[in-house]
């Protein structure tokens, strides 16, 4: 028989699988960044001790992943007072349009509940401000009014 008819078995046909891929830089968390990831490890070993393949292997992968985001997390020290730091909730006016942001690591980052993670450029434009300082932002001068900044604590 050819070669070309020969089948081994499905699994060298499949696409590998690699690792979910890390962002470069250091791991910046919140004290609520850090209880989330705690909280996903201990949620992922329980999936993988009740799991069996092929479900296992993916609860694997993705277990190295947050114990790797374990390990690697830097809590941030809270924010000075009246600077605006990583685990801070800030009030801003852009466009003529008011928002409050939260700047959080990039595990936690959730836009839609308006947490950004703080290497996205709208927390970069406003790290290290202060209330009452313009900003500027996407090449425009002063494009970002602080009104308003605390610190989110652990909530």
């Amino acid at each position: 028989m050819s070669v070309a008819f020969r089948r081994e078995s499905d699994e060298e046909h499949l696409e590998p699988k690699f690792e979910i891929p890390i962002a470069p830089g250091p791991n910046i968390v919140t004290p609520r960044g850090l209880k989330l990831i705690d909280a996903k490890v201990i949620e992922l070993e329980a999936a993988v001790d009740a799991a069996v393949e092929p479900e296992l292997a993916v609860l694997k992968r993705e277990l190295r992943y947050w114990h790797t985001r374990q390990t690697t997390a830097e809590v941030a020290p809270p924010p000075a007072e009246g600077e605006i730091g990583i685990g801070s909730r800030v009030t801003i006016r852009m466009a003529g349009k008011q928002r409050v942001v939260e700047i959080v690591g990039g595990d936690e980052a959730d836009p839609a509940e308006g947490r950004i993670g703080f290497a996205a450029p709208l927390a970069q434009a406003l790290v290290g401000g202060e209330i009452g300082e313009r900003v500027d932002f996407n090449g425009v001068a002063e494009a970002i009014e602080i009104l308003d900044s605390v610190a989110i604590g652990e909530s």
